[in-house]
């Protein structure tokens, strides 16, 4: 087997972090960059008003923390499974994780959870299980009295 040899001095540093929302995950790969940001090979821009908003909050969070540092990473985001909401939602959650995990900062973790604790803490509800003789988790069969 060959041996693998390592060239002096240089580090490539890569952060894989996940977030989940409903059936909807998410996997955020950050590493030393030029400040490109992508969902699933897409620009944040490219996705409507409100969506391209709550996907920019934490980037918008963390440039008063970490200022130029910012411009200095890439981050791609690749979500799968769920609605639309919740995957990106689930983005939002491995996005501002991965910038905490990279960056290492208390006061930017501080600033995430008195912002929005969804921001860093995942929302764990799910749907109900359907019950057996039933029609859905919670409605009872109807009966006829006639």
């Amino acid at each position: 087997m060959p041996k693998k040899f390592k060239l002096p001095g240089i580090k490539k540093k890569v952060l894989t972090v996940s977030g989940k929302r409903k059936t909807s995950i998410a996997k955020a790969t950050i590493k030393e960059g030029t400040g490109k940001f992508i969902l699933n090979q897409r620009p944040l821009d490219v996705y409507n008003t409100f969506q391209s908003l709550a996907l920019k909050e934490p980037l918008v969070l963390a440039k008063d923390i970490v200022h130029d540092q910012l411009s200095s990473v890439d981050v791609d985001i690749v979500v799968s499974g769920g609605g639309s909401e919740s995957r990106i939602e689930a983005a939002r959650l491995a996005l501002a994780r991965s910038l905490v995990a990279w960056f290492k900062e208390a006061a930017l973790r501080n600033t995430f959870l008195k912002y929005d604790r969804m921001l860093l803490v995942a929302d764990t509800r799910r749907k109900e299980s359907r019950k057996p003789n039933d029609s859905k988790a919670r409605a009872a069969r109807q009966k006829s009295y006639r």
